[in-house]
């Protein structure tokens, strides 16, 4: 495989937008080798549901679209980054609040943390920000049976 492989896609921040964001790093991820069966591919669909849902519920309205790069290193390093134009980081809700929402970047950052990868928040130079996750780039051996 190549040395660096790079995709990007730009949806509306509109919550049919989630659905289509996880197709398109499932389907990307696959032609690069990564099966869509795999319990690999099942936590990271988890994951960009979650940061494309913060990216379309938690910007108010102020980032009309949002993007998701996925870029792998070396065939070594999976980075997937989510990126909307509102300037404000994500925050942990206090626990009152958390009772039907505010889990999302708790379950990035446990999901992420359980594939031995890391949770990045950076601002972007036009005023947005970025959350991307990096997780170790391990391609399944045989394929997982499907469950009976």
């Amino acid at each position: 495989m190549a040395d660096h492989l790079e995709a990007s896609v730009t949806l509306p921040s509109d919550p049919a937008s989630v659905s289509a964001a996880r197709s398109y790093v499932v389907g990307t991820l696959a032609e690069w080798g990564l099966p869509a069966d795999t319990e690999t591919a099942d936590t990271v669909r988890l994951i960009v549901s979650e940061l494309a849902t913060n990216a379309v519920q938690h910007t108010f309205g102020q980032s009309p679209t949002f993007t998701v790069d996925i870029a792998l290193h070396h065939d070594e390093q999976l980075r997937i980054g989510v990126t909307d134009s509102h300037p404000r980081f994500p925050k942990r809700l206090p626990a009152a609040v958390q009772q039907d929402n505010g889990r999302g970047m708790v379950i990035i950052r446990w999901l992420t943390a359980e594939c031995g990868g890391r949770l990045r928040v950076r601002p972007t130079s036009e005023g947005g920000k970025t959350v991307s996750i990096e997780l170790p780039w391990c391609l399944p051996t045989a394929p997982v049976p499907p469950a009976v």
